[in-house]
């Protein structure tokens, strides 16, 4: 079954794409929340011309944001916190410490965007994984230093 996505979908397609799903994912899950339309023969041809007009935005979407994962990339943090003598900290960084970090850098991000390998509890030099899309997944180096 064809279907026009109206919401990015993470792992299934882009707003404004035309896509092939199986019948079952369509009806019960993406048509009830909203998340796509059925294309039939009669309204095909509309959703082809928004179609067009999708491809044109995902290219500049992509190009800016391969532009904003190069940025992440070359991008030093240094966090200083509170810690024991022995070097382990009173807590663990947080994602909301990485986003603030880049926010002072000019780079906004959502916090859900931060990915730890595992958690941060003491100090060293570590990489973050932050996710722009499912294929830009820059790393930031982050450095955790005692206050």
């Amino acid at each position: 079954m064809k279907v026009y996505l109206k919401k990015d979908v993470e792992k299934v397609g882009i707003a404004g794409e035309i896509i092939k799903v199986k019948e079952g994912f369509a009806i019960n899950y993406l048509i009830p929340r909203g998340f796509a339309v059925a294309v039939t023969n009669a309204n095909a041809d509309f959703f082809k011309k928004r179609e067009r007009l999708v491809e044109n935005r995902k290219e500049v979407l992509s190009s800016q944001t391969s532009m904003l994962a190069e940025k992440i990339a070359a991008i030093d943090l240094i966090l200083k916190k509170k810690m024991h003598d022995d070097g382990k900290l009173y807590g663990a960084i947080s994602p909301t410490d990485i986003v603030d970090k880049l926010a002072e850098k000019g780079i906004s991000i959502g916090k859900n965007q931060v990915i730890f390998v595992k958690s941060i509890k003491s100090k060293g030099v570590y990489e973050v994984t932050v996710k722009l899309s499912s294929r830009l997944q820059p790393k930031v180096k982050v450095t955790v230093v005692p206050e």
